[in-house]
């Protein structure tokens, strides 16, 4: 149990942040709802919360569970900024020797440095914090360049450095620019700011106005993260001015009691030689030492933050839930659609079976032409085909009907949807490929009926099947045919012979619409959008409140 006085402007009352195994508990099964929480489907708020869900678990993973589980840990300071911002310059002179690159080539800082005492390397060193990247140790070395493993990523390794000018109990953090032109530095600096107790925003003289620092600034505000900021490389002659103009800005943004530290323009800054003055840095240093070995102070600066991040999943939450109950109401917008235009073209092929529609066109010109012109085998190609036309035809109208709902539904541009049948195999070789098995399996319960006849002359197999497809598919058009069949094998044959042909017919084409309808589906399916993240997100929200 941590009791912290946590202050805020000139009020203060008492947090107690509870280290409790039933919080922490609460939060990881917290964290793993953030986690499973996906938003596929390209709707309009969701980049905004796959933005946030990553940031919300960077903070979770990189700050919140390792600090809670281990409050003696050194204080983690990020030192984040925009580029040329003189980040790497600064922490080399807090440390007092070169331990992160610094130079006029922008952006330097590709591999993040991070450096603290000796005795506080084991904090570091193991995966408690910032556990996605590779630690490469390079004690007591002047870094010419970024160090890398064999194969390494150099935005995923993190090098660990010791310096005993480092008070203990504190560690410094030089973050890569977070507007580098590379995507994977700014992600980078993102995550590693979610990891710091305290946010040390670098920005210049120059730049201080920009959108990029200010972002940052607003973020920290947002969570109540425990934030000084350093305004970098200010010419002696504009000092005064330029930190009153910092500082009104500062206040607009209610944020005017942040501390602020000023460090002048120097040729040390100017030429990246990476050391600045010890007096230059000395206000700064002074401050962070304090932070570090002050208890009241380090318990103040790590209660803030780590209250501001649990505070801020009260609103963070809810909306993370929200996204993803949108997610799903369209994924069933989606659904709906394929499944009205599936059932009713299933069910106007049914109707259509029913009214004898397969027996037309060729099939019906072989079955005035059968038995003297038109073969078994040739009557049953042709009706095979029919029946193979007609369900493509429902099929396509089906996939059209889609399509047209699709379109007026952001969701249906995802671009797994797009391509719905990347396989070789086309509807009408699937469908061909049912219908001829239907036809394989009436011709088998046609063979059994003219096994089991007690007579001496069989009729032919074949001939039986092209009746009963006749029957099955022709309508009233086939009443001849039906009469057919009972003279060859017999009335009861005939019958059995119909129902179970009629079944048969029924199953398959029943799996046809079935499977074309799945297929539609499965991209969709494949985006796992469900309906209980939104409830799991807020359950363990309440969870975690109750254990507060």
């Amino acid at each position: 149990m941590l009791q912290i006085s946590h202050k805020i402007g000139h009020s203060s009352h008492v947090v107690t942040l509870d280290v409790r195994p039933q919080l922490l508990d609460a939060l990881s099964a917290l964290r793993d709802r953030v986690a499973a929480a996906r938003f596929p489907l390209p709707l309009p708020g969701a980049p905004r919360a796959r933005a946030n869900r990553d940031e919300l678990l960077a903070q979770l993973d990189d700050y919140l569970v390792p600090r809670l589980r281990a409050p003696q840990a050194p204080l983690l300071a990020v030192v984040g900024g925009s580029t040329g911002a003189g980040k790497s310059t600064l922490v080399n002179s807090l440390v007092g020797r070169r331990v992160s690159e610094a130079g006029v080539l922008r952006p330097t800082t590709r591999t993040p440095v991070l450096v603290c005492h000796p005795e506080d390397h084991h904090w570091f060193s193991g995966m408690r914090v910032l556990p996605d990247l590779t630690r490469v140790w390079v004690p007591h070395q002047e870094p010419d360049g970024d160090l890398l493993l064999p194969g390494e990523n150099p935005a995923r390794v993190l090098r660990i450095e010791t310096a005993d000018t480092v008070p203990p109990g504190l560690a410094l953090l030089d973050a890569p620019d977070v507007d580098s032109l590379a995507a994977d530095n700014r992600t980078l600096a993102a995550e590693l700011i979610c990891a710091a107790d305290i946010w040390i925003m670098v920005t210049t003289a120059a730049r201080y106005a920009d959108a990029v620092p200010w972002h940052l600034l607003r973020t920290a505000k947002e969570y109540d993260a425990t934030l000084i900021t350093v305004l970098d490389r200010v010419p002696h002659q504009v000092v005064s001015e330029v930190s009153r103009q910092y500082g009104a800005l500062l206040t607009k943004a209610g944020l005017g009691e942040v501390p602020r530290f000023t460090v002048p323009e120097l040729p040390e800054s100017a030429w990246g030689s990476g050391l600045l003055p010890t007096t230059a840095v000395a206000p700064l240093r002074t401050w962070l030492v304090h932070q570090a070995q002050d208890p009241a102070a380090r318990q103040h600066a790590m209660a803030r933050t780590a209250y501001g991040l649990i505070a801020s999943l009260k609103s963070r939450m809810p909306e993370l839930a929200s996204a993803a109950a949108a997610q799903y109401a369209a994924a069933l917008r989606l659904t709906a659609a394929v499944d009205s235009a599936y059932d009713s073209e299933h069910a106007r092929v049914r109707g259509r079976l029913q009214g004898g529609a397969v027996l037309a066109g060729d099939a019906l010109k072989r079955w005035r032409a059968f038995p003297l012109d038109c073969t078994a085998g040739e009557l049953l190609d042709a009706l095979v085909e029919s029946l193979c036309e007609l369900l493509l035809c429902a099929v396509t109208a089906a996939d059209e009907r889609i399509d047209e709902a699709w379109r007026r539904e952001p969701a249906a541009d995802a671009p797994e949807l797009a391509d719905r049948d990347a396989s070789l195999e086309t509807a009408e070789h699937r469908i061909g490929m049912a219908v001829r098995r239907w036809r394989r399996e009436l011709e088998e319960h046609a063979e059994d009926e003219v096994r089991h006849l007690d007579r001496s002359v069989a009729p032919d197999p074949e001939v039986v099947s092209a009746l009963v497809a006749t029957v099955l598919l022709g309508g009233h058009r086939s009443r001849s045919a039906g009469e057919g069949i009972a003279e060859r094998i017999g009335a009861h044959g005939a019958l059995r012979l119909r129902e179970r042909g009629g079944r048969l017919l029924g199953e398959y084409v029943d799996r046809v619409m079935h499977a074309e309808r799945e297929r539609r589906l499965a991209p969709l399916d494949a985006l796992e959008v469900h309906p209980e993240p939104q409830a799991e997100l807020i359950a363990a929200l309440s969870v975690l409140q109750k254990e507060r």
